[in-house]
């Protein structure tokens, strides 16, 4: 049983994106975690440093999706 789950999808451009998946990654690397912002809380999400990385293509006629999981 989970004690959190955040989940959020939006559109937004291949730019911004890009700089949300930058902004996790420089949190990541200088922080040794991730901040999130649920409801006008503010929750710091711990990472270890090692970790299990999970990348995944699924390329469709349709559709296509990148999806990169991290978990420890």
């Amino acid at each position: 049983m989970d004690l959190l789950e955040i989940s959020e999808k939006r559109s937004m451009s291949r730019e911004a994106a890009a700089m949300l998946l930058h902004e996790l990654a420089d949190s990541l690397g200088r922080h040794n975690g991730v901040d999130f912002l649920q409801n006008g809380v503010k929750l710091k999400v711990r990472v270890p440093d090692q970790v299990e990385v999970e990348v995944e293509v699924e390329i469709e006629s349709d559709e296509s999706s990148l999806e990169i999981e991290i978990s420890w």
